[in-house]
């Protein structure tokens, strides 16, 4: 069944659904596109767009879409929810702003708009299907050849920011519609910054955390690898060895029907009993999809009866950062099989590296 098709089997009789987020738009239309809106009834998806991408969406929109490029978008909805009898409209509650619902209601007086449409497409998007699989699967193996191609490429003198636009730089030549989220790329005690910034200043000796992902067909990849500048120390193995033990642990332990909070306990604990606890801040993973932060969460968190299921894609990405000396982040992706099990995307080396650095 399309995207299109199981979403039309959540929309109640007789209603209609307007969605306006570009994201939810791609994933039921096929087509990428800013500014329009889809309109769904139960016998009619409409793609409603402007001279700039009328052409393309004719060509690229899915088979069960009519693209319209009407002069005043509001007075073609207007007619076709009178000539399908429609006064309920469903819009995605968790996209529309105040200001964007209230332009709906005095465009569309005598329509009575209701959330549910996000919730839907929650539920639809969280359970990834062959195709977007295989998106996300390419877009990780994108991301796998820059962590290979950027280790040759660090060397003294290199400042963060350098290592994250040669990061980015190969994705793009590599196939990469572009790159999942603001890449990172921090070194020595600004490795202990989870979310640092990469800084316009050279690469200091010790960990080096990246952060970054391609984004291909539409779908995001995810991954973490932290490196040494130099050599390690007894500490900083330490650190490293009892990160890549929690991740390993919580990969071996996640099937369908795993709890997401107890796999997180799995890492965490690891953690704490190595003497760090209150030092992984954050939740073990994410799902992702279109976004690069989806349902569900590997988090302590997370209630009880949210457990992996087949088609969930999902980070793990336990780290230990130790305020002012520096951090340490391991970060795989990976999606729960049809048959339950997990395969993991993420095909780069974990173990620890150490480059050469004699400054």
């Amino acid at each position: 069944m399309t995207h299109l098709g199981a979403f039309l089997q959540k929309l109640p009789q007789g209603a209609a659904a307007l969605i306006t987020a570009s994201k939810n738009q791609y994933y039921l239309s096929g087509f990428p596109f800013e500014d329009g809106y889809l309109l769904l009834f139960a016998d009619e998806a409409l793609l409603l767009t402007d001279p700039r991408y009328v052409e393309a969406a004719q060509k690229g929109a899915g088979a069960d879409f009519t693209v319209l490029c009407p002069p005043k978008m509001f007075e073609t909805i207007k007619e076709r929810l009178a000539a399908h009898g429609v006064d309920t409209l469903y819009v995605e509650e968790k996209n529309l702003t105040l200001a964007g619902r209230e332009q709906i209601e005095n465009r569309l007086p005598g329509v009575t708009l209701l959330a549910g449409a996000s919730a839907w497409l929650g539920e639809l998007r969280v359970q990834k299907d062959e195709r977007e699989l295989a998106a996300m699967a390419t877009a990780q193996s994108i991301t796998d050849a820059a962590f290979s191609h950027v280790l040759n490429f660090i060397k003294p003198g290199l400042r963060e920011i350098d290592v994250a636009l040669e990061l980015e730089f190969f994705m793009r030549r590599n196939g990469a519609d572009g790159v999942a989220f603001q890449t990172i790329a921090v070194s020595g005690s600004a490795s202990s910054l989870p979310h640092g910034v990469p800084r316009d200043c050279p690469l200091e000796k010790g960990f080096l955390t990246m952060d970054f992902g391609a984004r291909y067909g539409g779908y995001c990849s995810d991954m973490t690898r932290t490196v040494v500048l130099g050599r390690a120390d007894a500490d900083m193995k330490k650190v490293y060895e009892t990160v890549l033990t929690a991740q390993k642990a919580a990969l071996d332990a996640a099937a369908a029907g795993v709890s997401c909070k107890a796999l997180d306990g799995v890492a965490r604990t690891i953690i704490d009993e190595a003497g760090f606890a209150g030092r992984f801040g954050h939740s073990l993973g994410h799902g992702v999809g279109l976004d690069i932060h989806e349902a569900p969460r590997l988090s302590f968190g997370a209630a009880e009866t949210d457990v992996l299921l087949p088609g969930h894609v999902v980070t793990f990405e336990p780290g230990i950062y130790l305020p002012g000396q520096y951090g340490c982040r391991i970060e795989d992706m990976a999606a729960v099989r049809a048959d339950g099990t997990l395969l993991d995307f993420t095909k780069s080396e974990k173990e620890l590296i150490e480059l050469p650095w004699n400054c």
